[in-house]
């Protein structure tokens, strides 16, 4: 199991929301590759960094930010947030990411995210799948599609794409437990899935059932940030899972 912490990127600080949702921002550091130093010097391989601003104006802001964290340090970057063009797309990859979050476009613009798997290969592409209720959330989540989640991912996954990030919108930032019923609801579907579980981690235990429960991958943020979790305790289960990689 990979335990990927995360950097939210606001006006290139690291911060939480609360459901996605801009007005309850939280900074925690205004320095992100600190933080992501921080996440390096404990042990972690693997770093979720989300451009919140980019997600929401449909362009990529804190590239610079990114650029620094993936030059200065050696974590394996996956990266989301307003990647629309052909331009940011090649950007971000050429930045040092091993990986690219794409949510919107691969609900509002299919054709170009075919292209990208096309080019880029499936194993560069991590397939966002942002839901509310079930149903697929847009543009930093402000708005929500009629399209469903399950309809989503089989036609995704018939294109090759095995990494699906999931966030149960209602469960992020709110401390209270992941969607683990959803989770194992998609592992029993797609049953190669290479799922990360997104939202609501609050403790140790929810780590541990996650991965009792067979899923691949978990980000984890906000837990972190308000000490939760104990990131020596974490960097044990990660040190002891990166041995199966």
């Amino acid at each position: 199991m990979k335990i990927i912490p995360a950097i939210d990127l606001i006006d290139g600080k690291c911060v939480r929301l609360s459901k996605g949702d801009y007005s309850t921002q939280k900074t925690y550091n205004e320095n992100p590759l600190e933080v992501a130093k921080m996440f390096e010097d404990a042990g972690f391989s693997y770093l979720h960094v989300v451009d919140l601003d980019g997600a929401k104006s449909g362009k990529v802001i804190n590239y610079p930010v990114l650029e620094k964290i993936c030059s200065q340090t050696n974590l394996k970057v996956d990266f989301g947030g307003g990647i629309k063009s052909d331009e940011d797309m090649s950007k971000v990859l050429n930045s040092g990411v091993m990986q690219v979050t794409i949510g919107s476009v691969a609900v509002k613009n299919p054709e170009l995210l075919y292209n990208w798997i096309d080019v880029y290969g499936q194993e560069k592409i991590i397939l966002g799948a942002d839901v509310k209720g079930l149903n697929i959330a847009t543009n930093g989540w402000l708005e929500t599609s009629e399209l469903s989640l399950f309809t989503f991912l089989k036609d995704y996954y018939s294109k090759g794409i095995r990494h699906v990030l999931c966030t149960d919108i209602s469960k992020d930032g709110m401390l209270e437990g992941p969607a683990f019923k959803l989770y194992n609801s998609l592992m029993k579907e797609f049953n190669d899935l290479q799922l990360i579980a997104s939202g609501g981690v609050s403790c140790i235990e929810d780590v541990q059932k996650l991965k009792q429960n067979g899923i691949p991958a978990v980000v984890i943020g906000k837990a972190i940030y308000e000490n939760k979790i104990d990131l020596k305790e974490l960097s044990v289960m990660t040190g002891l899972d990166l041995s199966s990689k």
